[in-house]
């Protein structure tokens, strides 16, 4: 038997996916689209195949759509493409020296590469009484499922956190008709990460929708799963209490196997590649080191789990594939829709430019060049902004924007 516990083989495997999310689906799909030979197996936890997470916190919360439009692919993809999926497993030990992992349900594999694509998990709230089986998680079907469920049964809600999660999920509870409370530790939504004028139009977008706002919240505790005590605030009761504040990553397996970490992600290259070879981890998991950027950013949006996992199944079938897009994602609030792209690790200056019909660009800037982009109805606004961030170059001077978009 070796040291790590996996005595035998039945099997092999080209190409081994660990995580069934948007990075574990890229993996597998780009492994054989670039001609990646072998079995390919992807073992997830999940109890179905992948599917899409972002309409969890709006179209699908609010019942207007089923999990029947939520998956990625067809089954007869996964046929075509001959990838096995193995449900409602994951795997629990790996050995790199032999190249072999096991699973939670007995199996054993040998694999010539292997992709970590194990995401992260909803961040528990560090206070008493957060494990209260009644108080709510949002990031996967089964917890989007106990979710709507609580909530048809619900008439007062409240959203711990407010994050882009927390204020879809807000949104969604009061389009049903819940009468919802978000609290928050900062001061106003999204403060630090998008500066104070773009929190203070969420803020309004909120308080139009019927959300009330409580901002700067010391939380203390949970009671019952329906009472949050906030400190010289009283304490507040709902039917339901959703608590989005953040995710932790699942990287358990990897600290098992020996690769390197920092900060719980997997430190990975341009190319996905962990410091073993034939190793990858792509999306939330990693620690990847952009390219263009020429560090390495943490991410956390679904985009860029796609990308990053079609470049490690692309590398790991033998091609030669970088990441050096720009980190970007969209958020839905009620009837805004937030175009974000940055390198996200921090800015100087955010100047906003007013457009027509509500519309506005926040240009984000460090040391005068070029770091991020927020738009709401300027698509023009965010596809260049996400080359000036590329280039390094300066943001238009806002007065000049506006100028060019009058004309």
């Amino acid at each position: 038997m070796s040291s790590s516990g996996i005595d035998r083989v039945p099997f092999a495997a080209g190409l081994l996916v660990v995580g069934g999310g948007p990075a574990g689906h890229a993996a597998a799909a780009g492994y054989r689209a670039a001609g990646g030979g072998g079995r390919v197996v992807v073992v997830t936890s999940d109890a179905v195949p992948p599917y899409q997470r972002p309409p969890l916190s709006k179209d699908f919360l609010r019942g207007e759509s089923d999990e029947e439009s939520l998956p990625l692919e067809s089954p007869q993809f996964y046929r075509d493409n001959d990838i096995e999926l193995w449900l409602s497993d994951a795997v629990n030990r790996m050995d790199l020296a032999e190249g072999t992992a096991g699973t939670q349900s007995g199996r054993v594999i040998a694999y010539t590469s292997c992709v970590l694509a194990t995401g992260c998990r909803p961040a528990q709230l560090a206070v008493r009484g957060a494990d209260h089986r009644r108080v709510l998680r949002l990031r996967f079907l089964g917890q989007a499922q106990l979710l709507r469920a609580a909530a048809q049964r619900a008439g007062t809600a409240i959203v711990v956190g407010s994050g882009f999660i927390g204020c879809e999920a807000a949104v969604s509870l009061a389009r049903r008709g819940l009468a919802v409370t978000m609290v928050s530790t900062g001061e106003l939504p999204q403060l630090d990460r998008l500066g104070r004028a773009v929190a203070e139009r969420i803020s309004g977008w909120l308080a139009d929708e019927g959300v009330r706002f409580h901002g700067a919240a010391d939380i203390t505790g949970i009671r019952e799963g329906r009472t949050l005590d906030i400190q010289a605030g009283g304490s507040l009761t709902a039917d339901m209490i959703l608590t989005a504040t953040g995710v932790a990553p699942e990287s358990a397996i990897a600290r098992q196997a020996g690769l390197t970490l920092l900060d719980s992600r997997i430190v990975v290259d341009e190319r996905m590649a962990t410091d073993w070879p034939g190793v990858f981890a792509a999306g939330d998991v990693a620690f990847a080191r952009n390219a263009t950027a020429g560090r390495p950013l943490r991410v956390e949006h679904w985009g860029e789990a796609l990308r990053m996992g079609e470049i490690a199944g692309i590398n790991a079938a033998g091609g030669d594939d970088t990441w050096s897009d720009v980190p970007g994602f969209w958020s839905q609030i009620g009837d805004h829709t937030i175009k974000y792209a940055a390198w996200g690790d921090g800015f100087d200056s955010d100047d906003v430019v007013d457009h027509a019909h509500g519309g506005f660009t926040v240009w984000y800037s460090r040391d005068g060049k070029a770091v991020g982009v927020l738009t709401v109805n300027a698509d023009e606004d965010y596809q260049r902004g996400q080359e000036l961030i590329a280039q390094g170059a300066p943001p238009p001077i806002p007065a000049a924007a506006a100028a060019v978009l009058r004309d």
